[in-house]
């Protein structure tokens, strides 16, 4: 495949974005482009993954090279010819261009296979939420594609085209999701004594939750708690009897994380006891601290250098993120390393007016490429 090949491809997946486990056109695309180039991939793993392994010359080790494939519940706000044409969902992190630099890595791969081992190329779906890589490996991953190693990448606006970062240990933070039920009892609004207010209480509990991470939590770990959402009432005139608040707990240590949720737990308690009424909170989709091992992520900083050219433009010491990435599932399993490549000024992820740049298609190649045989080299 030539570039002017992957372009095209990764603007056609842009303009047909696809929902976590609804990527069923994509894993199609991503199947056909690879028995055009040889390969059988095989198909199923947490509904629609795609996966294609690559047997190098010789017996030997086996790696992971692993890219996500969903989009995101995001209206676009973009005048390019390949906008979404799916109302409400958008690729607006990038997977576009990871699947187009995986596919074209397979590619380069299948012409030049390494002097040994293997290479298992993973299509993963639902990284955004649903904790696809989770499911992959509940459903047999690591018995299907038994690797030693594994190994991530992400484009990451704001780190200049042309550069690459990486780091030793915590990368991405852990996170959980939250919800808040609060349930009072209504009232006319010119009686408040007469009832119990959620809506009142619901704003004590935003404003106490933010004491867990300013004084309860060590300011050298970083973690963030987040209120995203609050719902309440329905009538100007009326106290709500009920209230529901949604967010996201990050921080680079597990302990950091379950120490937030139990003083969560204690806020509602509290003002629940306090205030006479109910309280509850749940938390679910957990994602791991996305650690990388110290030998994976040398190996993975040599490729970049080979890749790269100049020192200047690769980052061994960058600074992690507050984001959360399910790779870390992979991470708990296997040794491996998670790595970001420049995308420049572009608009933040996540933002409606995001895009991909083609230019950095082909470093991305080269990374995969220069790491897989750099791990499967007889030596």
């Amino acid at each position: 495949m030539d570039l002017a090949d992957l372009i095209s491809l990764r603007k056609d997946l842009h303009a047909h974005p696809e929902l976590r486990f609804e990527e069923f056109r994509t894993s199609d695309i991503i199947a056909n482009v690879l028995m055009s180039q040889g390969y059988r991939p095989s198909r199923g793993l947490a509904k629609t993954g795609v996966i294609a392994s690559l047997q190098g010359k010789n017996s030997g080790p086996s790696i992971i090279l692993r890219a996500d494939m969903d989009a995101l519940p995001i209206e676009e706000r973009g005048d390019h010819a390949h906008v979404s044409r799916h109302v409400g969902q958008m690729h607006a992190c990038g997977h576009d261009g990871h699947i187009t630099m995986l596919l074209g890595a397979a590619a380069a791969l299948a012409m030049n296979p390494p002097e040994c081992g293997t290479v298992h190329f993973v299509f993963q779906p639902g990284e955004e939420g649903g904790a696809g890589a989770k499911v992959m490996l509940d459903e047999g991953l690591l018995e299907q594609c038994p690797a030693e190693r594994v190994f991530g990448m992400h484009n990451w606006p704001g780190l200049p085209v042309g550069s690459m970062a990486t780091c030793t240990g915590a990368i991405m933070a852990g996170g959980w999701r939250f919800i808040v039920e609060i349930k009072g009892q209504g009232s006319h609004a010119a009686q408040p004594h007469l009832g119990r207010d959620a809506l009142t209480i619901g704003t004590m509990f935003v404003q106490e939750a933010q004491v867990l991470v300013s004084r309860r939590s060590d300011p050298l770990v970083p973690a963030v708690l987040s209120i995203c959402t609050f719902h309440s009432g329905v009538a100007d005139n009326i106290l709500p009897e009920t209230a529901t608040l949604g967010g996201t707990i990050r921080a680079l240590d597990a302990q950091v994380l379950e120490a937030l949720k139990a003083g969560m737990t204690r806020l509602a308690i509290g003002l629940a006891q306090a205030h006479n009424v109910t309280i509850s909170v749940h938390f679910h989709q957990p994602y791991p601290v996305t650690v990388n091992t110290t030998d994976e992520t040398a190996q993975a900083l040599a490729a970049m250098r080979q890749v790269v050219g100049e020192e200047g433009k690769v980052v061994s010491d960058m600074t992690p993120s507050m984001a959360s990435e399910d790779f870390g599932f992979m991470l708990e399993k296997r040794p491996g390393a998670f790595v970001m490549l420049g995308n420049g000024a572009s608009a933040p992820l996540h933002a409606p007016d995001y895009d991909f740049d083609d230019t950095i298609i082909s470093q991305g190649i080269a990374y995969w490429v220069a790491l897989a045989h750099a791990c499967l080299r007889i030596h």
